[in-house]
C-alpha cells in the first residue's frame, strides 16, 4: 500500500498559468527525489454543498477556482525523506520565493493519508 499527500487550495483564475508553471517545476522536483506520482487538478465540476464542499473548504471567493493535488509515495517514511529533500532543493527556493505564491496559502489545507484500497 502507498502513502499519499493531498492538497486543496484556492487559486485566482487569472493566476492559473503562473500556478501551473510552478506546479510543473515542483512536480519534476518531487519526482526527481523519488515520488511515485504527482498530480495537480483544477476544478471542472465542483459545486458548493449544503454543509460542506471543496469551495466552502477553502472559502472560495469570486474569481477563484479550486485546485486539488496529490503526491504518491511508497510509505510515510519515504514521504518524510522525499519532502525533506524537496524542501532543501535549491530549485524549490527559486520557484517558490516567500510571499510570491499565486494563491492564498492561508486557505490551503493538506494532509497525509495511508491507503486502505488500491488497484
Amino acid at each position: 500500500m502507498s502513502y499519499v499527500d493531498g492538497y486543496v487550495l484556492p487559486v485566482p483564475k487569472d493566476k492559473i498559468a503562473a500556478y501551473r508553471s510552478i506546479a510543473r517545476k515542483a512536480g519534476k522536483i518531487w519526482m526527481d527525489h523519488g515520488a511515485l506520482a504527482y498530480c495537480e487538478c483544477v476544478e471542472d465540476d465542483v459545486k458548493p454543498g449544503k454543509h460542506t464542499s471543496f469551495p466552502q473548504s477553502v472559502k472560495l471567493k469570486p474569481g477563484e477556482v479550486v485546485v486539488f493535488a496529490w503526491i504518491v509515495y511508497r510509505s510515510r517514511a519515504q514521504r518524510d525523506r522525499i519532502n525533506a529533500k524537496v524542501m532543501a532543493d535549491p530549485r524549490m527556493q527559486k520557484i517558490c520565493p516567500p510571499g510570491e505564491m499565486p494563491f492564498d496559502g492561508k486557505r490551503m489545507f493538506w494532509g497525509g493519508f495511508k491507503s486502505i484500497v488500491e488497484y
